[in-house]
């Protein structure tokens, strides 16, 4: 790989190759062990050792210099995703090589929830010591491929989309992923993370956002600074934590595991309005760096 790279480019572009329908299976246990070791390597800044380890199971590491911001990143992807290869759909992981890592952002349903491929990015360039788990399928790849799948299709965030580990590429949902088994590895050491979501206007009407610490409460103090940054942008924000709010992600499966360790955990929700254009996106990741900023300077 070149050593510059546009970020966002190569992400969007990984992103639009995604079909609503094929592309997804899911990992077996063994493929995820070597693929979350490998990342563990990489975690600890060997870099050689990660590549060797995911290679075992046809994953590929590069590392290039962002064109917006001069940060080096390290980009763990599928190489079953070649040009004439069979696509699995496991997803990517971004890691900013600047120092260890001190949060992640997650990014379950990229083109499915629309635009939040593209907001991962921003946030990841915000703030130093960031990780991106991003999913390699549309929400719905695979749907048909057996009973009780494709329940959960378009968007309207997790109470409205079926979830359950019959989902077919519903990274929220399942499990057996991947995508679930590196935000694992993030958990175990302790690492905050924020997930993206997005709904339909009509979803929710009469909100922008809903921000929520989903099944845990340990990340509140920063789902308020965050719902604060949102609402100074003009933004009609539901605090999960404190009102009833629809799309509260209390069932998704990321933030049950950090709620069992602890560990803080953000679910936002954007409506599609709020994610149409780079204007808006660029001032819902900022909001969204004034917590991950804190994050990396390991502010408790």
């Amino acid at each position: 790989m070149a050593e510059d790279i546009d970020l966002l480019g190569r992400v969007t572009a990984f992103a639009a190759e995604f079909g609503a329908t094929g592309g997804y299976r899911a990992p077996t246990q063994a493929e995820k062990t070597i693929i979350v070791e490998g990342v563990s390597a990489l975690f600890e800044g060997n870099v050689d050792a990660a590549r060797a380890r995911l290679a075992e199971v046809d994953y590929k590491l590069d590392t290039f210099t962002d064109t917006a911001g001069g940060r080096r990143f390290a980009e763990v992807s599928d190489g079953a995703g070649r040009s004439g290869s069979a696509t699995r759909g496991w997803g990517r992981v971004y890691v900013d090589l600047g120092g260890p890592p001190r949060w992640s952002v997650q990014v379950p349903h990229p083109v499915a929830d629309q635009g939040t491929e593209r907001l991962g990015v921003r946030v990841l360039r915000g703030a130093p010591g960031g990780v991106m788990v991003m999913a390699g399928a549309h929400r719905t790849a695979g749907a048909g491929a057996g009973p009780g799948e494709g329940e959960g299709e378009g968007e309207g965030g997790d109470e409205a989309d079926g979830g359950g580990e019959g989902a077919p590429a519903d990274m929220a949902h399942r499990t057996d992923s991947v995508f679930h088994a590196v935000i694992a590895e993030l958990v175990r050491r302790g690492l905050p993370g924020i997930q993206l979501h997005g709904f339909a206007d009509d979803s929710v009407p009469g909100t922008d956002s809903v921000v929520s610490t989903g099944a845990g409460s340990r990340a509140v103090e920063d789902a308020e600074r965050l719902a604060g940054k949102l609402a100074g942008q003009g933004f009609d924000v539901c605090r999960a934590w404190s009102a009833t709010c629809k799309l509260s992600g209390r069932t998704n499966e990321q933030g049950r595991l950090a709620a069992g360790h602890g560990t803080r955990f953000l679910h936002v929700e954007l409506s599609r309005t709020t994610r149409s254009g780079s204007r808006r996106l660029d001032g819902t990741a900022e909001a969204i760096t004034s917590v991950t900023t804190r994050w990396s300077r390991g502010a408790p």
